[in-house]
């Protein structure tokens, strides 16, 4: 009898009115009811949606991780250069104009260039 009534929707712990409504329902409409979802949902964002962050041990560290990233940026650009590179000068094969061939050889060198800045800096500075 008790699994009949709870699968009908019988609350035990709210008694109800003769309209079948919980008596301590909030007089709330439909946008009463989105705005507190809402702001009940950023209240637990703001509560359990935060990350601890602790300073690394070196200050050191952190610029060369920085360093690390910024390379890594400037890596990829190269790659994108060097494809595009090849790209050009494949189509001036194709179309055998010159000045296609000369730009395509000279984005490739530059993509070479851009790809490999990091270790060139490295020869020059001697790390």
């Amino acid at each position: 009898m008790l699994l009949k009534k709870l699968k009908k929707g019988f609350h035990l712990l709210t008694p109800r009115k003769n309209n079948d409504k919980p008596a301590n329902a909030l007089p709330l409409g439909k946008k009463g009811r989105f705005g507190f979802t809402g702001y009940a949902a950023f209240v637990c964002c703001l509560c359990f949606g935060y990350t601890t962050a602790a300073a690394a041990g070196d200050p050191l560290e952190a610029v060369n991780n920085l360093s690390g990233f910024i390379f890594s940026l400037i890596r990829a650009i190269g790659l994108i250069l060097l494809g595009w590179g090849v790209v050009q000068v494949g189509l001036s094969f194709q179309s055998h104009d010159p000045s296609q061939r000369s730009q395509g050889f000279l984005t490739l060198a530059g993509g070479l260039v851009v790809t490999f800045t990091k270790e060139i800096l490295d020869l020059i500075t001697g790390v």
